[in-house]
């Protein structure tokens, strides 16, 4: 069976509703994946005073005049994501969100959606765990970028602990925005798959490259979840867009994994029957004694 694809919507959508509600119609009706997932943040609780004053590092790139202004512009409330859920629910595709603080992950506990994902950026906040583990009963994704693997033992250790390890996906992913070819460390799949398979519900992988052509080695490296963020143009204004798909990419995507994933099998018969008109007409049999 192919991986799930998701398709990381974020905050692609620029802060608007419009563009949110018609990029899940894209990715539903023209990419075919089967999941869109957003974000939700309440920047007033997870920066410091000092974070939100400051200007966004890359000023050509944001939506207020300081960090935390450009991260409220883009921020979709509760009932937004409400909205949107039932949308999706309207047109048969799933819905997640990744949450980054309490208040967030409360909201989206809220809605209940199938899965929540933590980000790499939040996945050693003990207590965001924590409310997850005890107060959400969906599966709990979970990326490991910019993540030691002192630190991943004690994220494992932990679910383990709150007997959440089976509702547990971590994904391999290298945190930038977009990753070089050789950054990316695809067998880092491998190693997770290695280490924790026994031990957590499935591993996925999470990619911020250009292009495709690594998604289809993910798959063949055992990755059971393929997440990969989502734009309707990648030029638009936003850290995030360079290293996205536009709809013409994400349905390849899916189209090359179903592709990949029916031809894996091995010949029911020695000689296949497509393969016999032409072997009477073409095989030259010269086998000397």
């Amino acid at each position: 069976m192919r991986p799930k694809v998701i398709a990381e919507i974020g905050c692609n959508h620029k802060g608007n509703m419009d563009i949110a509600k018609e990029m899940i119609i894209t990715a539903k009706i023209f990419c075919k994946v089967d999941i869109v997932k957003f974000q939700k943040r309440n920047p007033k609780e997870l920066l410091s005073e000092k974070e939100y004053k400051i200007p966004h590092p890359v000023k050509s790139k944001s939506y207020g005049n300081t960090y935390g202004q450009h991260r409220e512009f883009l921020e979709l409330s509760l009932e937004d994501h409400i909205e949107l859920k039932k949308l999706c629910d309207d047109i048969n595709i799933e819905y997640s969100s990744s949450v980054w603080d309490i208040s967030s992950a409360k909201d989206i506990i809220s809605i209940n959606p199938k899965f929540i994902k933590i980000p790499s950026a939040c996945n050693m906040d003990m207590n965001l765990l924590e409310i997850l583990c005890k107060e959400y009963h969906g599966q709990i994704h979970l990326s490991l970028g910019m993540t030691t693997h002192a630190e991943e033992k004690k994220i494992i250790n932990f679910f383990e602990k709150h007997n959440r390890n089976d509702d547990l996906i971590i994904y391999s992913c290298t945190s930038g925005y977009p990753v070089p070819f050789k950054d990316i460390c695809i067998k880092e799949i491998s190693r997770l798959k290695k280490l924790y398979e026994e031990r957590v519900n499935s591993i996925g992988f999470s990619g911020h490259h250009l292009g495709i052509a690594i998604d289809l080695g993910a798959f063949m490296l055992g990755a059971k979840w393929i997440e990969r963020h989502f734009t309707l143009d990648r030029t638009w204004k936003g850290t995030d867009h360079a290293a996205s798909l536009e709809p013409g990419g994400m349905r390849k995507l899916v189209r090359d994994l179903d592709s990949l994933n029916e031809s894996l099998s091995e010949k029911n018969n020695e000689i296949l029957e497509i393969e016999l008109s032409q072997r009477k007409k073409l095989k030259k049999i010269k086998w000397e004694k």
